[in-house]
């Protein structure tokens, strides 16, 4: 005789086989905050518990094999999310293939050119992010052609399928009235994504250290030789984890949508004071050949002639000129309920390779001891 799973008899053989992991309906029943109803009427189940987890967003990340790609892509995939990186290169994308779980990570080859490309990459994701950017121009593209042109075509992708979020870094400084050519194509930029997108979230992060930075480490570099403004360019430094966390912050608070966030450290150093603290810390001191500005402009042109690599072009020589701004109209890091690191804490852990063998493993002085090590000098110098 056939008997029903649901009779009396099946009852005991339910419980045992019943996993211990499946929970009872008064239990799985999840909260409102847990579920997110998108611009498009989609519902998003926010997944909680990190890796492993099935389910969640869609994000397609521009520019993720760049240096703060890692940093958002890391954190969406450990969030449940499906993570879409478009990539130009096969090996640039490498270290990222280990940032979340296999199959979280998906890799797409684009061209910004390409306009199918860039349609391809966001048509099933309801979150973009576009870290693409570049300032300095090569042979194959110009600051126009990334900065204005590029961000044109992510957001009329994003446009054409109404992708719920879409996130556009930025720089500080912005302007299109600016005289750096890189901050006049950013401000551009951001002017064409509104116009096509209003509801994007824009990002201007200012000047950012931490492992394989432009700031730390190329003042800690042999080849960083010349200067046009006597490094007197002053900036608040902002730390990548810091960036990245916000940047994954935003794709769950739809409050951020349309908002523009300015990003930067709690204290503000001029270029030189930031050079004098990489030398203690790698305890070398590093030469700084002030020149002219057209001079180090023309220079600039002709030693990128001579190497197929940037070191620095014309602009950045006219950037040395501009201080960083704060807009207040725009929200911040405290808008987010994030604390922004120092760098002053860091540059021991990202400069420590810099060093000699000699003193390679000498931990960071304290208060105490650099005030002996002031006596004891000054009791050398009177002998």
């Amino acid at each position: 005789m056939q008997r029903s799973w649901t009779s009396p008899a099946f009852n005991g053989v339910r419980a045992a086989v019943k996993p211990p992991s499946i929970r009872t309906k008064a239990n799985s029943i999840r909260g409102l905050g847990d579920v997110s109803i998108t611009r498009t009427g989609r519902p998003i189940i926010r997944i909680q518990g990190g890796r492993s987890a099935l389910g969640g967003h869609t994000a397609t990340v521009f520019g993720a094999t760049g240096f703060l790609g890692r940093y958002i892509v890391h954190r969406l995939a450990s969030r449940g999310c499906t993570v879409v990186v478009p990539f130009r290169e096969e090996m640039a994308k490498r270290h990222l293939k280990v940032t979340g779980d296999l199959g979280r990570v998906v890799f797409m080859e684009y061209d910004l050119r390409n306009t199918p490309s860039l349609e391809e990459s966001v048509r099933h994701s309801d979150i973009v992010y576009n870290l693409v950017g570049r300032d300095y121009p090569t042979k194959n593209f110009d600051l126009e052609d990334v900065n204005v042109e590029g961000a044109e075509r992510i957001a009329e992708a994003v446009a054409k399928y109404d992708i719920d979020r879409f996130i556009h870094m930025s720089s500080y400084n912005a302007d299109k009235n600016s005289s750096s050519a890189f901050y006049r194509t950013k401000g551009r930029g951001e002017e064409v994504v509104r116009s096509i997108f209003p509801e994007t979230t824009i990002v201007r992060p200012a000047p950012v250290f931490g492992f394989e930075d432009k700031l730390l480490h190329k003042l800690a570099g042999q080849a960083n030789l010349f200067t046009s403004n006597h490094m007197q360019e002053r900036f608040w430094p902002v730390h990548s984890i810091d960036i990245g966390s916000a940047l994954a912050v935003m794709a769950e608070d739809d409050s951020t949508a349309a908002e523009t966030y300015e990003l930067y450290g709690p204290k503000n150093y001029s270029m030189a004071e930031i050079a004098a603290m990489v030398d203690r810390e790698i305890i070398k001191h590093r030469r700084h050949i002030n020149l002219p500005p057209r001079v180090l402009k023309r220079l600039s042109e002709l030693y990128n002639r001579l190497i197929w690599w940037s070191q620095t072009c014309a602009d950045k020589v006219e950037r040395e000129f501009i201080d960083q701004k704060i807009d207040p109209k725009a929200k911040t890091f405290q808008d987010l309920g994030i604390e922004p690191a120092e760098i002053a804490n860091y540059t021991f852990h990202y400069l420590q390779s810099y060093r000699s063998s000699s003193f390679y493993d000498l931990p960071p002085a304290t208060e105490r001891e650099k005030r002996e090590e002031k006596k004891y000098l000054h009791v050398i110098d009177d002998q």
